[in-house]
């Protein structure tokens, strides 16, 4: 695997994995615990709370895997939504070891189109093989770097601008430049025919000191060597639900903890929050209001 982000894919197919042997599980992934096992950075990594000392109360395996969890299920259900409402085109922007292709029941005649840099879909491609995993609906990888002409090659890989598009962009955004989430947006809209859905997740404000000291950032760095906030982008955030607005979307934003209560399980605001600045934002263009997922 690539260092960097791509050790936070392998943290979060961690959190999978951990998510799916939890008997009131919201997400069941059978190949995160493969992903987890393949690569030498994780292969001592737990997969199980049962792995897990402190259980729960664990800052990583505990905390930050719960908000992965439901991150998740939310975003499985944001698709779900999606396909109801007749969308056939699925884009998972930086999919990362996201395995949605395979394990969600996908409606006749649907495509999705997995977007990442070379090597990581290389990972990805090699351990489901040997998983011998089948995807539910057409599957087409697209080895591009984001910070190319990422709308050129999913074009030249199928995707039809005219009808609606289900876009995701899980985890991207906190990585990149305000002028690549512009950027971004930009394509995202251009591609985009009315009907159609961005869902992404993004850090608000720069945490404060005490938020940047807080165990999950801490352990995190000590104990896997995964330094979220070295990775996290520390310029200024675009407002791009208001850029998604002024653009003829409609948006609604919240917090992961709108979604815990609605769920009912989840991780649960505590003191000097390393969750509290996220947000999660969902789109869908040319529509009279939007949901909640």
């Amino acid at each position: 695997m690539d260092a960097g982000v791509g050790v936070t894919a392998l943290l979060v197919a961690a959190a999978r994995a951990i998510e799916a042997r939890r008997p009131d599980a919201l997400a069941r992934d059978a190949y995160a615990e493969c992903f987890v096992r393949a690569a030498p950075v994780s292969a001592c990594w737990p997969v199980s709370l049962e792995e897990v000392p402190r259980g729960d109360a664990d800052p990583v395996w505990g905390r930050l895997a719960r908000y992965f969890g439901l991150r998740t299920r939310v975003l499985d259900d944001a698709l779900r939504s999606a396909a109801r409402a007749g969308t056939r085109q699925f884009v998972l922007l930086g999919a990362g070891l996201d395995t949605r292709a395979f394990r969600l029941d996908w409606p006749s005649g649907s495509t999705v189109w997995e977007v990442d840099r070379p090597g990581v879909l290389g990972f990805k491609e090699r351990v489901l093989g040997e998983a011998g995993a089948v995807p539910s609906a057409g599957r087409v990888p697209v080895p591009v770097d984001l910070r190319g002409d990422w709308a050129a090659a999913l074009l030249g890989a199928g995707l039809d601008p005219g009808l609606p598009v289900a876009w995701l962009a899980e985890g991207l955004l906190l990585y990149l430049p305000a002028d690549a989430e512009r950027r971004l947006i930009a394509v995202v809209d251009e591609l985009s025919a009315p009907g159609s859905m961005l869902g992404y997740e993004v850090k608000l404000l720069k945490e404060a000191r005490a938020v940047r000291d807080s165990p999950v950032y801490a352990e995190a760095r000590e104990r896997l060597g995964v330094d979220l906030l070295a990775l996290f982008d520390g310029d200024p955030r675009p407002d791009s639900a208001a850029d998604l607005a002024g653009r003829g979307w409609r948006t609604e934003v919240g917090t992961p903890y709108d979604h815990v209560r609605r769920y009912g399980r989840g991780p649960r605001p505590e003191p000097d929050d390393a969750l509290a600045a996220n947000r999660w934002v969902f789109a869908v263009k040319g529509a009279a209001g939007v949901s909640r997922w």
